[in-house]
This record gives C-alpha cells, structure tokens and sequence, in this order.
C-alpha cells in the first residue's frame, strides 16, 4: 500500500500530490439531480434512482426487474444487449433502463423463441428489419410481431412482412403485459412515490455531517415504504463509511445487490472498500463488475486503471486509462490519466 492513509482531491484543485497513487483514486457522488459531484472528503459512490413509476406505461425497468418478469437469468439480458439484438433504451443518471416499449420487444423476443425460431434468426430478422424500416430503431417493440414455425413475420399499417421469408400465424401481443408488470413487479405508485420523496430527503440531509442521522432516518422510512430501493441501501453504506463503520458500510453495499444485482455504484463501493484495504484482486473484479453494469462510469475505469497499474498490469490498465479520457478529457483527474499513459509510452 502506498500509503498508510487515503485523501481525497476535489475536481476543482489544481495541486496534486504525485508521491502516491493511492492518492489519487477518485471518490465520487451524486447529487440529488442526478450529476456526477467530486466531494472534498473520502467517500464512495451514491447511487440515484429511477424516478417512481405511476404507470407500467410510462416505467423505467432495471435489468433484474426485467429478468424476474420474464423467467430470465439477468446474463441473458445482457448477452441480448451486447449482441445488438435488443436492450435497454432508457438512460438516467447513468444508469441503463428498459422502458414498457422494450418490454415489448422482450416478450415478443421471448414468444418467438418458445415457438423455436432460433435466436439466430431472430436476431437476423431484427437487422433486416432495421435495414427494411429506417425510422424503425427498436423493431420488436414498434412493429407487430408473428412467426410461422421457425420464421419471423411482423405487421404494420401497410400489411404483412416477413423480413427474410415466409408467412405469419401466431401473433405475440402485448395484451396482458401491463397487468403482468403490476402483479410481479408489485406496482404500488403511492408507496414507491412516498419512498422515493424520503430517498431525495435523505439526499440532502447526508451532504452535512450535522444531518447524518435525519438522513439515515430518511432512508430507512424509504426502506420501509420500499425494501427493494436498493439506492437508500448504498446511500445508507456511504454513511457508515463516513462514519468509519467499514464492515457496516460493505453489508449495506451487499444488500444494495440482492436487491439490484446489477447496481453500478454498489459494486463500484465495494472495489473502492478492497482497495482502500490492499485487496486488489477482489477490488479488480469488483470495479469490472461495475463497467459491466454501466461501461461509461468514468471513476470505474479511472480506479480500475490504478488497481491495475498497482498490480504490474501496465498494458491493461492502458485501456482504461484511455477510456476515462474518452469519458472525461478536462479536469485534474484526466491530467493524471494522461501522465500515466505517457510514462508508459
């Protein structure tokens, strides 16, 4: 370790100190709005909801949200994503969310395999699709979807389509989907309203270390309204970390998981906690679990970089260092990226 106590740098200061590393690493928050904040103490990572949803119409849908809907394993989710085939179209706060249009498109992705159209062919159809409607960017959600035995047919307006070949038979509606989304998803708009009035009161009570406990309150009156908000959990964590209850602060972030496996700034807290402990390979795995859930968190490729960086993986950690600069080229922070990629030019 190089260093027997961390500090923390504000985004705004312009001296650094280089004797070490350590040092250097970035603690993020985020404000009530949303954006990204550099604090003047260590801290980790807060994590800001989705705003609550009054209609399943009108919801943002976490990927764990998604796969419990549907029977999925959450992999498979994100295997679909990163194949092109279909994702999440909604971003807030950083965060990736899918909207009741995608929902659409995962059931009717869903309904086409069930009936053995190979997912190849689903997903070669969704390319013909796009290259056939332009203006179409999501053709499962937008378009009326069919299948002829192993054959992939859509609908609109102007008649039938097969975007490859063949005919239609079954249709894969979306009737039902909106109460099916109340009933798993336990839609309750009063309640998750009311927590997430408490989560945002909870916000601006813990940027003063007067108000902690008026914020661990907030909090927790979200959590009993809610139990699955799993932001107050990791706001409750970063708490406990200024606190310097550590080990409370980890089983916050873990809870934060079970409910929202997928959750960025919980997984980005706990590599934060492994490093500040010289634990590298489990802060390693940890920080790419974050970039997993959400590949443009700037402060995970940056923390990566220097966990790497710590472990001798200089060729490694240059291709986070390169990635924090495509994310944030201005700033003190990018000033120490760009040192680091020259020393190892």
């Amino acid at each position: 370790m190089h260093g027997s106590k961390v500090s923390l740098f504000s985004r705004g200061e312009s001296e650094l100190n280089e004797s070490s590393d350590r040092d250097n690493v970035i603690r993020v928050g985020f404000g009530v709005d949303g954006k990204l904040i550099r604090t003047s103490s260590p801290e980790p990572a807060p994590s800001q909801p989705a705003p609550p949803r009054g209609d399943p119409r009108e919801g943002l849908y976490t990927v764990a949200e998604v796969a419990r809907l549907f029977g999925y394993n959450p992999s498979r989710l994100r295997y679909w994503h990163r194949s092109g085939l279909l994702g999440p179209s909604a971003r807030v706060a950083g965060r990736n969310y899918y909207t009741f249009q995608d929902l659409v498109g995962v059931r009717a992705a869903k309904g086409l395999l069930e009936q053995g159209v190979p997912l190849r062919q689903v997903r070669r159809s969704v390319q013909s699709l796009r290259e056939e409607f332009p203006k179409t960017t999501l053709p499962l959600s937008e378009l009326r979807v069919l299948a002829d035995g192993r054959t992939v047919v859509v609908q609109d307006d102007a008649g039938t389509y097969e975007p490859t070949s063949g005919q239609a038979v079954l249709d894969f509606r979306i009737d039902g989907l909106e109460s099916e989304v109340a009933r798993v998803l336990h839609f309750d708009h009063d309640d998750r309203s009311r927590a997430y009035e408490h989560y945002l009161e909870g916000c601006r009570f813990d940027e003063d270390e007067q108000t902690y406990d008026q914020a661990e309150q907030a909090y927790q009156q979200a959590l009993s309204l809610d139990p699955t908000l799993s932001n107050a959990l990791t706001n409750l964590g970063n708490l406990e970390y200024r606190r310097d209850h550590l080990e409370a602060a980890e089983q916050f972030y873990r809870r934060a998981l079970q409910c929202d496996s997928e959750q960025p700034e919980a997984l980005y807290n706990l590599g934060f906690l492994h490093f500040e402990r010289d634990e590298l390979d489990q802060a390693i795995l940890s920080f790419r679990s974050a970039l997993d859930s959400d590949p443009s968190f700037a402060d995970a490729h940056f923390n990566l970089a220097m966990a790497l960086e710590e472990r001798g993986e200089r060729a490694n950690a240059r291709t986070h260092w390169q990635r924090y600069l495509s994310l944030e080229p201005e700033g003190s922070w990018a000033d120490i990226a760009r040192t680091h990629l020259q020393k190892d030019s």
